[in-house]
């Protein structure tokens, strides 16, 4: 075991646990990393109460004086940087570059918590003569985040710097296939010298996200993963009466027409697909193929190559999850796509035991079939050929997901056309991967999101606080 057994952080301390636990293994190679604990309600519970004393405090400071803490957390992941992208690595899958952009994305979010200060300003009006109206913005309390495997540092960072910036104490829940990232984390947040039971972390399976839907003195929740899953989280917290936002699946959609640049498209597309194995819900899953686009489908294929197992392509989270990609690519042939570039059955050198699909295109999918309608979080592109427009818009939208789609096209009127059109909350032009920058913020529509706003950006401040309109006249 690399690394000693994972305990629960609570109110400041390494918890001892006596229950069950899991073994931890690197997807990479199969190493055993670590174990850890599988909570109970009892731990969340403890959790939940560490948070609620340290609030009184916390609350109390000024949004300046917090936002202190994380300037000086912000220096702790840079000087980490390489430490934290290699954690990222081993207990995900990813390739190191792909961890390194992770942990970057970690710390920009972080920068922008910490201009809250200049975000949350106060709206001030004087609405009669010596009588004036102020908003200003309270913290809810103890909230939390159930956060998935496939980004365990990114994600966790979308809510937890602004979230504790705007003055709520914290409560998080990491997939407990990847509970590394977050536990070091909870040490680096001590180190930049947030207080005792402001940021706590449970261990555990789906025992702590029921435990955490159901606690009388949580506040607000936030989770990221399937969409099954978010349908759930999002309406057993509503129903005790929780703010809740539950970010889901996706089935994004490229629409290819025969103007776009051949080298630039096929690049985006292949890197949109690939990239991070798959596992992402920004992924290129389905590309709409309009027209005559057949060199641009082949320079795709040439680029898919390049991309080797175990070199510039990470592994997926586990051999379940390697059988599971695998079963979409055999049914979709067996259902008469053709498979032009094939990634069943990949085995890295040195690394037998690690979970690899090889990147796969598969063409002459049609949108009945199961690969085109589910999504498959792999390194899987599905082509679906279109005669036009019209056409590849109304396989876009019958889609239930709304999390992305983008366009590529050397047409602006084109661009404009599919933008208005497209049923998606983020939207791409010759951009594969658009994820908005921030303060813009991240946020899907349809059954990609469950719950109103966005996890980051500006509106996150309105999801982690409430208005207090006070009028005064002296």
């Amino acid at each position: 075991m690399k690394y000693e057994a994972l305990r629960n952080r609570i109110g400041g301390e390494r918890v001892a646990f006596g229950g069950d636990h899991l073994g931890l293994v690197s997807p990479i190679d199969g190493a055993h990393l670590s174990q850890v604990p599988l909570s109970t309600a009892i731990e969340v519970d403890t959790a939940v109460e560490a948070a609620r004393r340290a609030f009184a405090d916390w609350s109390r400071r000024t949004i300046k004086e917090r936002s202190q803490v994380f300037y000086r957390y912000r220096e702790l992941l840079n000087s980490h940087f390489d430490e934290l992208a290699m954690l990222v690595r081993e207990e995900n899958g990813k390739t190191l570059d792909e961890g390194r952009a992770e942990v970057a994305k970690a710390i920009e979010v972080t920068e922008f918590a910490c201009s809250s200060p200049q975000l949350t300003a106060g709206e001030v009006l004087e609405v009669s003569p010596g009588v004036e109206c102020r908003v200003e913005h309270a913290p809810l309390g103890v909230v939390a985040s159930v956060t998935p495997f496939n980004f365990p540092s990114m994600v966790p960072h979308w809510t937890i710097p602004i979230a504790i910036c705007l003055g709520n104490t914290f409560i998080l829940k990491p997939s407990e296939k990847v509970p590394l990232s977050a536990d070091r984390t909870a040490k680096l947040l001590h180190d930049a010298g947030l207080p005792a039971g402001v940021f706590n972390v449970v261990h555990g399976d789906r025992t702590v996200v029921e435990a955490l839907c159901d606690h009388a003195h949580l506040e607000a929740l936030t989770f990221v993963g399937s969409t099954p899953i978010a349908k759930q989280v999002y309406a057993r917290a509503t129903s005790n009466l929780k703010r809740a936002l539950a970010m889901g699946g996706a089935k994004n959609h490229l629409v290819v027409l025969p103007d776009a640049n051949v080298q630039q498209t096929a690049v985006n597309v292949t890197a949109s697909m690939a990239g991070c194995a798959g596992q992402r819900c920004m992924a290129a899953a389905t590309m709409l193929a309009i027209g005559d686009v057949q060199s641009i489908i082949e320079r795709i294929c040439e680029e898919t190559r390049k991309t080797v197992p175990g070199e510039n392509l990470g592994a997926v989270i586990s051999h379940e999850a390697k059988k599971r990609i695998e079963a979409y690519i055999t049914e979709a042939e067996n259902a008469g796509a053709k498979v032009l570039v094939d990634g069943r059955g990949a085995v890295v050198a040195g690394c037998e035991a690690g979970s690899y699909v090889g990147p796969t295109v598969i063409d002459n999918v049609r949108p009945e079939m199961r690969i085109a309608r589910e999504e498959v979080f792999g390194p899987v592109l599905a082509i679906i050929r279109a005669k036009d427009m019209d056409e590849a818009i109304a396989v876009e939208n019958s889609s239930p997901f709304g999390n992305a789609a983008a366009v590529y096209t050397q047409s602006g009127e084109v661009a404009r056309e599919f933008i208005d059109a497209a049923s998606a909350g983020m939207i791409g032009v010759n951009v594969g991967v658009p994820v908005p920058r921030e303060p813009f913020g991240f946020g899907g529509w349809n059954d990609s999101r469950f719950g109103a706003g966005d996890i980051t950006g500006k509106n996150a401040i309105g999801f982690w606080t409430q208005s207090k309109k006070i009028t005064t006249r002296w």
